[in-house]
């Protein structure tokens, strides 16, 4: 395994929608050793701490949450991204998904910059395909993955200079696709493998011919991991359950094939609320999952006790 230098940002993010708890999840990551384990595993790891987002002078919205805040930490994640990629793996601590709209998007800026396509793994019970227009909720956690691959209706954010093509886009895990985001989603070439493709064929199928598309590319590889692409009785900590997500053995096999496919440049942890999870089970998983994709072998997991 070659030694990484990695980049731990906090993202406390928890603007993306009404239920509150994300703002503690950079910090229960810490508290899970995430820093230390990486160590262990011969990485060099920086911990960069916690961002805060710009001040923007947008008002309130009548219908979109939170619009000025999540406005101001996009803004400021786009420009962390972009700093932090050519220095190393940046793995952004979230926070609610709203963070990805500036991550994603900081991130294919760089990749603009040194002449290589950006691919984004979507690991997520949700699509996140909604637009400002088409959200139902007004969560714009529901959002990214339209903002990042260049949709419209996102007049109140920077524009987006290297919007994702979304045939470079993979979604696994879906089980909850709003009607708006299944018509939205029809329109575009999105590689998707929803839950019933798992339960028929299994994850290493869809996730290996992806991986396959980003090594002929010669492309960078942004994962973005939602703590509710888990099945919540191994992942309680989310506010947004759906029951019948990935296994423990499915999520650590995914994370073990993307370690090998040595393709991964980028990476976010994001909706893990702390005030919803059992004695730290949920942010003591996101670690070992991470610790996976950075090279701990099935045979090296640590023995835990919750008790």
């Amino acid at each position: 395994m070659i030694p990484q230098n990695i980049l731990l940002i906090g993202a406390p993010v928890d603007s993306g929608k009404d239920r509150k708890g994300c703002i503690m999840g950079p910090d229960a990551y810490r508290t899970a050793l995430l820093s230390e384990t990486l160590v262990e595993l011969g990485h060099n790891v920086s911990d960069l701490g916690n961002l805060a987002p710009e001040e923007t002078d947008l008002p309130e919205h009548d219908h979109l949450v939170a619009l000025p805040q999540t406005v101001g930490w996009t803004r400021t994640l786009q420009k962390a991204a972009k700093d932090a990629a050519p220095k190393g793996l940046p793995i952004f601590l979230g926070g609610d998904h709203s963070l990805a709209l500036g991550t994603v998007t900081g991130i294919a800026d760089h990749a603009a910059s040194v002449g290589r396509p950006l691919f984004v793994l979507w690991l997520d019970a949700h699509s996140d395909f909604h637009t400002p227009e088409t959200t139902t909720s007004g969560n714009l956690h529901g959002t990214p993955t339209a903002y990042l691959s260049g949709q419209k209706g996102f007049d109140d954010f920077p524009p987006v200079a290297n919007p994702v093509p979304t045939e470079n886009i993979c979604m696994i895990g879906l089980r909850s696709v709003d009607p708006a985001e299944h018509a939205a989603l029809a329109e575009t070439y999105v590689e998707i493998a929803d839950m019933r493709a798992i339960d028929e064929g299994g994850i290493r199928a869809p996730l290996a011919e992806f991986l396959t598309k980003v090594e002929a590319a010669n492309g960078l590889l942004h994962v973005s991991l939602d703590v509710d692409f888990l099945d919540p009785d191994i992942a309680p900590a989310v506010g947004t359950t759906v029951p019948g997500g990935a296994t423990l053995r499915e999520a650590h096999l995914a994370m073990e094939m993307l370690h090998d496919s040595a393709r991964v440049t980028s990476l976010d942890l994001v909706e893990l609320n702390p005030f919803m999870d059992e004695r730290g089970k949920t942010a003591s998983l996101m670690v070992d999952l991470t610790a996976s994709l950075m090279g701990r072998r099935v045979f090296d997991r640590p023995t835990r006790s919750f008790g």
